[in-house]
This record gives structure tokens, sequence and C-alpha cells, in this order.
């Protein structure tokens, strides 16, 4: 099912603080994408250490924290955006919050400076789910709500630790 996130757009803003700004995002994102696969959405912040924890996620719990060795870890530690077609592939490198998911698309979050602050993740219990034009899609939607610094459509992570 094609999903449309020129049109998920105008539902975005980047206004209010940042928790503010992920939770508008994740409740907009899941309501125009749960009905074309989507089982799960939600952001994991960096806040030290060799681990990411939970944010605002939409409509299931997830676990947290997680270590940087699953999707997540690595979209993170890559500063690269990570569309995995099937988890049973990752093998011992998948953390299976929920055995229902197929497969999995993770964005970097970046600060102005270049920084990477988080992730965001989203799931479907479908096989090849997502591809990049999710990425481009979700990026997109990422920077109209002030969420990351990176530019959509680049394929190049900012500078800096």
């Amino acid at each position: 099912m094609e999903r449309n996130y020129a049109s998920m757009a105008q539902r975005i803003s980047a206004t209010g603080d940042r928790a503010e700004r992920m939770q508008r995002f994740v409740d907009a994102v899941w309501d125009a994408l749960h009905a074309t696969g989507v089982s799960w959405i939600g952001f994991y912040v960096h806040l030290g250490d060799e681990e990411l924890v939970l944010g605002p996620r939409r409509d299931k719990p997830a676990c947290s924290p997680i270590g940087l060795h699953g999707a997540c870890g690595k979209a993170f530690t890559t500063r690269r955006p990570l569309v995995v077609r099937d988890v049973a592939e990752l093998g011992s490198n998948y953390i299976a919050c929920d055995p229902r998911d197929r497969s999995e698309v993770v964005i970097p979050l970046f600060e102005q400076s270049g920084g990477c602050w988080g992730v965001l993740d989203l799931d479907s219990y479908q096989v090849g789910a997502f591809s990049q034009r999710d990425v481009d899609g979700l990026q997109m939607l990422l920077e109209a709500a002030g969420l990351t610094g990176r530019h959509a459509g680049t394929d190049q992570a900012p500078p800096g630790p």
C-alpha cells in the first residue's frame, strides 16, 4: 500500500519543545500510516552510555532501554537510515519487542550541530513493508517537525560525534 508522506506534512508542526513535537509526530504519523501496514512507531533517545531509551510511541508497549546492537542501535551508531526487509535475517542482532514484527525502518535523528540524539523506528507485521521511499518521506516529515538537522534525501550523515 502506497504511503503519501506529502499529505502528512500539513499535520506536522515544529512548535513546542522536543517532547511535544515527538508526541505530535507519532500521533500524526500513526494516524496516517497504521492502515498501511505499520504496526508500531516510536522514538528511542540516547541519554548516554550504550543504550537507547523509549520515548513517545504508538500504539503498544516496547522494550526499553535497548542496547546499541539491534537495528535501532545500528542506525544510531552508523548515523545512517536502516531498512530491514526481514527481521529474521538479523539473527541475534534483532531486539524483538513484538515477535509478530517482520520488518522495520529506522531513521537516525540529528541536532543542527550534527550530533545524533536518537532514532525514529517504525515496525510492520509484513516482510518488505518499507523502502527508500519511506526513508525519504520520514526524513522530510522529521525535518518539518524540527526533529532532525539532517536534510531529506541526502546520503551523508552530518559531521560531528
